[in-house]
């Protein structure tokens, strides 16, 4: 998965923050977030690697992330790092199931859900 984004290094702050990704460098100076077997390549807004989506825009993704750390636990770690929950706990259906949901937005106001399976 590839975000694209407004700042970089904003973008990188934010999500260790928020749910403690690690940063990982490669190739020439490029960035990805990192956390269990997944990785999200981020590309600057108008220095994108080509081939890119055919309309890269920050705040256009949606996505869900499931989550080893109990949605509860999530959600205290949220507060407790002042990011805004924009909605949950709710109870949603994942790909495998019924998930409960906590959904807070990052830096270009993409829609962030965490999630574990009930």
């Amino acid at each position: 998965m590839v975000l694209t984004v407004a700042d970089v290094e904003r973008t990188c702050e934010f999500y260790v923050r928020a749910i403690g990704v690690k940063v990982e460098t490669f190739g020439s100076g490029r960035k990805a977030l990192v956390f269990g077997r997944q990785k999200f390549n981020l590309h600057q807004l108008g220095r994108e690697i080509v081939p890119h989506a055919h309309r890269p825009t920050p705040g256009s993704v949606d996505l869900c992330i499931i989550a080893s750390t109990t949605v509860d636990d999530v959600i205290k770690h949220l507060k407790a790092v002042n990011v805004v929950i924009t909605e949950g706990p709710v109870q949603r259906t994942g790909a495998m199931g019924p998930i409960r949901s906590v959904y807070f937005r990052d830096p270009d106001e993409n829609l962030i859900e965490i999630s574990n399976y009930l």
